[in-house]
């Protein structure tokens, strides 16, 4: 009988359920999708039954594929940074709110007045934004009916609850760590963080090591009683470790709805410059940092300017993008705000400079480049701070599959882009995870001996930096005061 371990990646859109052979290689896959909602402008929200159904749909069409397949253990990565309640009896007492919600936009204003950024940052690694759960569980506890005990968490929290049949409240210190409410480097939740967001700690999940025995699966469709859950991890951390950017240097850029960029750290390091330090994962007690920087609104771009110029799809979007005459108009995707390295949650999305003379061609690359144009502000900041030299980069997600959009990632930041085949990264990461929790693996070394297949894009000689000058005036634009107060 084969065996494999099943890993679990839970994102914006969609969840992927792989089937990972001894081998390191995906033997098997399956998805469903997940709906999202938008019940006010800047609110953004999901249904958290909907996402563990999900969950089961993909475990089921993974499972069709490979029947037969006895399941090892249970790996989880997850969307991060959103987060639901529920009671003791797992039903829901509120929505997921997205990562991408900006609802508690005017709270975290107000924070950020009294002067607490400084200090919440120096705490958790991270600057006062609406992107990040402290405020939104604060919001949701608000509207808990009396009587209740709420159980807080992050997607983890939730999926580990629906997989164990509520026996186990608990998530991992990459989700933690993306809470606003944990201290990063005692690794504990922090009363006086809690006191301020005004989050009880007693609603919060136990934390444990990404690679970690956190339960084993009871009541869930498709899989015995007793399978061991091995791992939980953010799904951008979980990116990393899959990829075995374990040097100090390594990073990668996942590309999603939103892009995140992630480079390895020696040690933790005090943030600045628009970029946070998060834990990107925990072995035997011992986390590994690194720096990140979180862009709101990156190949989501794509597909609503393919709508708005008539394309088919992203390939046409793309193709069209790649025979854009030289200038041309900027664009900036602040359609949620802006993230790192700027964070104006007040941006708005626009383009700029464009003439009579401008083409749809253009206009599908001002779109193209934006993608590019926001990693390399990401990268910039880093390279301040980083004590360590960029090394490796890998690229990751679907649109990473799409060389035209990596070689002008290569290309703007004038550094190699190593190309991954495989778009299931983040799988690939909490499953390796599982895999030293069970010890199917013995360490680090054997996981960057697993098979690959990638794909270094040199960069090329390239009109890049008069596009970088056409894209800053155009986030200059974008974050201007006077145009939010006249569309108010």
């Amino acid at each position: 009988m084969t065996s494999a371990i099943l890993a679990i990646d839970q994102g914006t859109t969609n969840t992927k359920a792989v089937l990972v052979a001894p081998s390191g290689e995906i033997v098997a896959r399956g998805s469903s999708p997940v709906g999202i909602e938008y019940p006010q402008p800047g609110w953004v929200e999901q249904n958290p039954l909907r996402i563990w159904e999900s969950v089961l749909e993909a475990i089921a069409a993974c499972l069709d594929a490979a029947p037969g397949t006895e399941i090892l253990a249970v790996a989880l990565s997850n969307q991060r940074e959103s987060v639901t309640v529920w009671d003791e009896n797992g039903e829901p007492l509120g929505p997921v709110i997205s990562w991408q919600c900006r609802r508690t936009a005017e709270t975290c204003a107000e924070l950020a007045a009294a002067g607490l950024g400084p200090w919440v940052q120096a705490l958790t690694g991270l600057p006062l934004d609406p992107m990040f759960p402290g405020l939104k569980m604060r919001w949701l506890l608000d509207r808990v009916p009396s009587g209740c005990s709420p159980r807080l968490g992050t997607v983890d929290a939730w999926l580990l609850h629906c997989f164990t049949g509520g026996a186990v409240h608990a998530c991992d210190t990459s989700n933690a760590a993306r809470s606003q409410l944990f201290d990063i480097r005692r690794q504990v939740w922090s009363e006086e963080l809690c006191a301020v967001f005004g989050v009880p700690i007693a609603a919060l999940p136990e934390v444990h090591d990404s690679a970690s025995r956190f339960g084993a699966t009871l009541g869930v469709r498709g899989i015995r009683d007793g399978v061991p859950i091995c791992s939980a991890i953010g799904d951008s951390h979980a990116a990393l470790f899959g990829h075995g950017a374990f040097g100090p240097g390594d990073g990668k850029v996942t590309f999603g709805t939103g892009s995140s960029i992630m480079v390895t750290l020696p040690d933790c390091v005090a943030p600045d410059g628009g970029i946070t330090t998060t834990i990107a994962w925990s072995i035997g007690g011992v986390p590994t940092y690194a720096l990140e920087g979180n862009i709101l609104v990156s190949a989501a771009s794509l597909p609503w300017m393919a709508e708005m110029l008539g394309l088919p799809d992203v390939q046409a979007l793309t193709e069209l993008a790649e025979r854009a005459e030289p200038g041309g108009p900027g664009f900036v995707p602040a359609f949620v705000g802006l993230g790192a390295p700027h964070w104006a949650a007040d941006a708005r999305a626009l383009f700029c400079g464009i003439t009579f003379g401008t083409t749809r061609a253009q206009m599908a690359r001002a779109v193209t480049d934006s993608i590019a144009f926001q990693v390399r502000d990401v990268f910039s900041a880093i390279a301040t701070q980083t004590p360590a030299p960029l090394g490796n980069l890998y690229s990751d997600g679907g649109p990473s599959r799409n060389t035209f959009l990596m070689q002008c990632v290569a290309d703007i930041l004038d550094h190699p882009l190593i190309q991954c085949d495989t778009p299931e990264a983040s799988a690939l990461g909490a499953a390796y995870l599982a895999g030293l929790a069970l010890g199917l693996w013995a360490d680090l070394e054997t996981i960057s001996a697993m098979p690959r297949s990638r794909a270094a894009l040199k960069p090329r000689a390239s009109d890049a930096a008069a596009r970088l000058a056409v894209w800053q005036d155009a986030v200059r634009r974008s974050t201007l005061p006077s145009l939010h107060d006249k569309n108010e």
